[in-house]
């Protein structure tokens, strides 16, 4: 399988015309962009999942429904619609439009995951309301994701508080206050 490239950026997050594999992006901490995609059922109810144990960063942890770098080229309604339908299915009949998807903000940040993996990430952060969803009629793709759950916002604070979810303080804020808007 060919790695996955991307478009490198700047520190105000223009494409710089650069494009290099996703490992080398990493081990250089050169900035590029990553989608993160809260899926929300009619209940309220946020999708996580349970990141596989074979992940380079945040094994077994818990996390937001969807997460994924953009590819070189790629936007990022472009990019959130791949990455569900890559590691998020559903039975028969669904499928997720680009219209379905409400951008909340964008945010930048930077962490040091191991000598060999820099994150510099602009992060863009986008909720999809989708009715008649339950843990048993998705299917998750096995290499990324281990195990899935519907949970209140209750419920993802306390994980939160319990050092159980991946730390995507920002989105899991922005995410409290839009649930308890509606």
């Amino acid at each position: 399988m060919r790695e996955e490239l991307l478009d490198v950026l700047d520190s105000n997050g223009i494409k710089t015309g650069e494009i290099l594999p996703r490992k080398e992006v990493h081990k250089k901490g050169l900035w590029h962009r990553i989608i993160v995609v809260a899926i929300v059922n009619e209940k309220n109810e946020v999708l996580i999942q349970q990141r596989s144990e074979n992940k380079d960063k945040n094994p077994g942890m818990w996390d937001i429904s969807v997460t994924g770098h953009l590819s070189a080229g790629q936007d990022s309604l472009t990019a959130a619609t791949r990455e569900i339908s890559e590691e998020v299915s559903v039975s028969l009949g669904y499928s997720v439009e680009v219209r379905d998807f409400r951008f909340m903000f964008s945010y930048r940040k930077e962490e040091k995951v191991n000598d060999d993996h820099y994150d510099r990430q602009f992060y863009d952060f986008f909720i999809l309301r989708q009715n008649g969803l339950t843990a048993d009629n998705i299917r998750f793709q096995a290499e990324e994701v281990q195990a899935i759950k519907f949970v209140s916002i209750n419920e993802l604070n306390k994980m939160r508080e319990e050092g159980k979810l991946v730390n995507r303080d920002e989105c899991y804020d922005e995410l409290a206050a839009y649930l308890f808007r509606i």
